[in-house]
């Protein structure tokens, strides 16, 4: 249950309303974003609520609890400064979100009903769908360590301590043709062998996608020629002459991490766990050292 400051319930209290709804959105880079229902612009908290943005909400429930409160909040992409572009770049990606209540004739009279996260955005033609999931969802995130097979560092970070700026493990290049928003031929990267940038980087260093990254799916060689196919497609078309650079890429393997990066004894995954296999093992004749190897 919320307290009502007490301007805002001598407000409630008078029959006669001018409320409206407010959303703040918070970049994970600091860029703030107003937005609200009503048909002119709202200002409080140093922050302008951009009115006409097309924003709705759906009712927002909350219970008590760590159960994670959801709700969809839908715009139409007519903001100058919310655009499909910007989404499709996941520059909104798990940015942070406030909902509030206002008195738009009084803004001192006003409410936070709700603060949480973007989570999944799904776009049309003309319009988003963002998910607002409350802040409780970050407790059901993994904390710490697991132990498991696989790596858990990020490629190059201080655990990891794998130098990108070495030119064995980064390239630069330049589109010579675009086949899909996803996929492109570029030259300047023969001198690599063929899947070395498979789960790598593309960060773009010229043209409309300027300074936006995608991961790679599949690099492949031949001729000389190289193929470049990324995981999804680029917000802007992708062109002949435009530059990028480009990162090996890790399956968080130990054998990747050894005989690739030369980087063994900084992997930081547990690659010599038993497996299922030898939980499962029992004597077996014909099987001297019982690792479960003449299994049947």
């Amino acid at each position: 249950m919320k307290t009502l400051p007490p301007g805002l319930q001598a407000h409630l209290d008078s029959g006669a309303t001018t409320l409206a709804w407010c959303w703040r959105v918070i970049r994970r880079d600091g860029t703030v974003y107003g937005f609200t229902d009503h048909d002119r612009d709202v200002s409080f908290d140093g922050t302008i609520f951009e009115a006409a943005s097309g924003f709705t909400g759906t009712d927002i429930r909350q219970s008590i609890g760590l159960s994670v409160d959801n709700l969809d909040v839908t715009g139409a992409l007519q903001s100058e400064r919310l655009n499909e572009a910007d989404l499709a770049a996941g520059q909104f990606d798990d940015a942070r979100i406030e909902i509030w209540r206002v008195n738009w004739a009084e803004t001192d009279q006003r409410l936070l009903m709700m603060s949480g996260s973007i989570g999944e955005v799904r776009r049309g033609e003309s319009a988003f769908t963002a998910e607002l999931r409350s802040l409780s969802h970050y407790l059901g995130q993994k904390q710490g360590r697991t132990y498991q097979y696989a790596c858990d560092a990020a490629l190059g970070d201080a655990r990891c301590t794998v130098d990108l700026d070495d030119p064995a493990y980064k390239g630069s290049g330049t589109v010579t043709a675009a086949d899909a928003a996803y996929l492109f031929s570029a030259s300047g990267l023969d001198g690599f062998a063929d899947a070395w940038f498979d789960g790598g980087l593309v960060t773009w260093t010229s043209g409309v996608n300027e300074g936006r990254a995608m991961e790679v799916k599949r690099f492949t060689l031949s001729g000389g020629a190289a193929q470049v196919e990324l995981w999804r497609s680029m917000a802007g078309a992708i062109a002949p002459g435009d530059g990028f650079t480009i990162i090996a890429g890790c399956d968080k393997t130990f054998p990747t991490c050894n005989s690739k990066f030369a980087n063994g004894v900084n992997f930081r995954g547990f690659p010599h766990i038993p497996g299922n296999k030898y939980v499962m093992a029992y004597p077996v004749s014909g099987d001297p050292d019982n690792d479960g190897s003449s299994m049947q």
